[in-house]
């Protein structure tokens, strides 16, 4: 998988635009996808933990593994700071000195979308998450050799987890303003965070169910029962239908108000990428809603894989929509200040319209990239946390 995106990332490069926008943007849109997995991964395992949670304990393993792909993240998020900083590519309009200079919205949010910000924000609050999930991760499995009857692992990651809520809450709205919303360099939803949380959210559980039944059905995880499977797939609906209704508000609210900077987005989106418009809200809310509104389908192996399956590709489609709009207009914008011919609109560039192979091959080598990650940290430690306080609760669940 992984060579499949390295070759696809090649071909890319080769034959992109003197900008190599369609590359830059492939790499931005799955470095922040599987990062933004990564993170969900490292929430929702530390509210969990703060909440004396236990049904997760014989599975989160396979979080904590999620989690710790944030290093490669940053890794990542870094080479594209670099390219900001080297010039090496124009996906963001507020990163060209002449635009800000002659656009006084942009000469307005200049104190937060500047490069600084972008690398040093970005290297402190990812640094800070990596911290949480290699700390928590550490605590976890030393508690398999050293733990005690006080609960003191237990104890130390409640008082972690605590700290982690309110450090990912804030922090990751400011990175998906500057990461994804920052594209649209003149617009911005004060829902925007959210709504980008919550589509990473279901990516994150959606992975993590594949993840369970691919190695469950290898012999591996054998505690984990049904009853684990039906409440993933319990939080996989839920959190389609909170992604619906923080697509349908920040819809809504725009739409009625109709003032023009705003409306833009949506305006674009509309009519310049009505397929994928469509398509979005039929596979991120219609489909799921349909497939596991009823309790059995929730409890069906095959039925959980493919609606899994799909949620992965059509969130990482919702990304694509959210990014690539923004990244062409911007790239046309500067190319015609430059003073070149030949430009095209947004629907006739390839790879920006709809997914080409290559935006395709791209996602499977990072897919390939992330399971590396966390199979590479799965089979470090054992899967099935033993000292964990939370274990027999976890065996015994049942709903």
């Amino acid at each position: 998988m992984m060579l499949v995106g390295i070759f696809s990332l090649v071909a890319t490069y080769i034959g992109d635009d003197h900008f190599h926008t369609r590359f830059w943007s492939n790499v931005l849109h799955n470095s922040v996808f599987f990062t933004g997995v990564a993170l969900m991964a490292l929430f929702l395992l530390a509210a969990k933990i703060t909440a004396w949670s236990g049904w997760h304990t014989i599975f989160k393993r396979v979080w904590e593994a999620y989690s710790l792909f944030l290093v490669v993240g940053l890794v990542l998020i870094m080479i594209i700071a670099l390219g900001i900083w080297g010039g090496w590519h124009h996906l963001y309009h507020w990163a060209d000195i002449k635009s800000v200079e002659s656009d006084v919205i942009l000469t307005g949010k200049s104190s937060f979308l500047n490069k600084n910000w972008y690398t040093f924000g970005s290297l402190l609050f990812v640094g800070l998450w990596v911290f949480f999930a290699i700390r928590i991760r550490q605590l976890s499995v030393d508690e398999d050799i050293n733990g005690d009857s006080n609960f003191t692992h237990a104890r130390k990651m409640r008082v972690l987890g605590a700290a982690a809520l309110p450090v990912i809450g804030f922090t990751s709205a400011a990175l998906i303003w500057q990461w994804v919303m920052s594209v649209d360099a003149h617009w911005y939803s004060t829902l925007f965070a959210w709504y980008a949380s919550a589509s990473m959210m279901v990516t994150m559980i959606a992975l993590t169910i594949i993840t369970l039944i691919m190695l469950k059905v290898r012999g591996y995880f054998p505690l984990v029962n049904i009853e684990h499977l039906h409440d993933l797939g319990k939080y996989m609906f839920a959190f389609s239908i909170f992604w619906t209704y923080l697509w349908f508000s920040q819809y809504m609210l725009i739409w009625y108000a109709n003032i023009p900077e705003e409306t833009i987005y949506f305006n674009t989106r509309l009519h310049q990428y009505p397929v994928l418009f469509y398509l979005n809200i039929g596979l991120n809310f219609v489909l799921p809603f349909l497939v596991l509104l009823r309790n059995d389908t929730k409890r069906k192996y095959g039925t959980l894989l493919f609606i899994s399956c799909v949620l992965v590709f059509s969130h990482w489609l919702d990304f694509f929509l959210m990014l690539k709009p923004g990244i062409i207009h911007t790239a046309h914008e500067l190319a015609a200040a430059a003073g070149e011919a030949g430009h095209h609109t947004a629907g006739a560039t390839p790879g920006f319209t709809l997914p080409g192979f290559l935006e395709i091959g791209t996602f499977i080598g990072f897919l390939g990239l992330f399971f590396f990650v966390v199979f590479n940290r799965l089979e470090k430690a054992s899967l099935v946390p033993s000292r964990d306080p939370y274990l027999m609760e976890s065996v015994s669940h049942h709903t």
